[in-house]
């Protein structure tokens, strides 16, 4: 939208929750809400949804209210932009890879699963989510031809140190990280969202123990 300010992670990492909101809204067959009932089920103020919308230009008029439809459709243009599927591929066909994989192919929006890749023999020529697994060796190859934009690493930390310096190369612009290396640390060109279970399952300890 032009004119609209540069959204700061904290802004973009809202949208995801915005847009469960109001895809649930319109669903219901909603017509309006307030920012005063998306900051409540947000866990905000009205006055941060506003700042935030007002990022992409604004979506609402004072004392109207946002239109859940056109809502709809200016957060879906941010997420998923023109509704092209990016092509991505899956380093890292194991328990959790294969897991990531149904994910990716069956629920998150705005994904093209086009390649997998392992270096275990027992797993090479199988199919992960209906895409078969191939030698980790073929990579670049794979990437010259089929272009993707994408990798989702499922390995080890000592495989990421390993595979991330090349990854730029290859033409992957993007890295969802399931390995516990933080890679937009030594990789700044590359677009990062690090993913670690772990700190979820320790949070909620803490905040148990603690009383929060």
């Amino acid at each position: 939208m032009p004119g609209q300010n540069k959204a700061s992670l904290p802004v973009i990492k809202r949208l995801p929750k915005y847009y469960r909101l109001i895809s649930a809204m319109a669903a219901q067959g909603r017509e309006k809400v307030s920012s005063s009932e998306l900051a409540e089920l947000m866990g905000t103020t009205a006055s941060q949804v506003r700042q935030d919308f007002n990022c992409f230009g604004g979506f609402g008029q004072q004392g109207i209210g946002y239109r859940v439809e056109v809502l709809h459709e200016e957060l879906c243009r941010l997420l998923f932009g023109d509704g092209a599927l990016l092509p991505t591929i899956l380093i890292g066909a194991g328990r959790l890879g294969t897991a990531v994989s149904s994910f990716i192919t069956r629920d998150a929006n705005g994904y093209r699963l086009v390649g997998v890749f392992d270096i275990d023999p027992a797993v090479i020529g199988r199919e992960v989510a209906g895409v078969p697994v191939r030698p980790l060796g073929e990579l670049a190859d794979f990437c010259a031809a089929h272009k993707p934009l994408v990798a989702v690493l499922c390995v080890p930390r000592h495989s990421a140190v390993e595979l991330a310096g090349e990854l730029p190369g290859l033409g992957i612009r993007g890295v969802w990280n399931f390995s516990h290396y933080n890679l937009s640390v030594p990789y700044p060109e590359l677009t990062v969202e690090n993913v670690h279970l772990g700190d979820s399952l320790m949070s909620l300890g803490y905040r148990l123990r603690s009383g929060q």
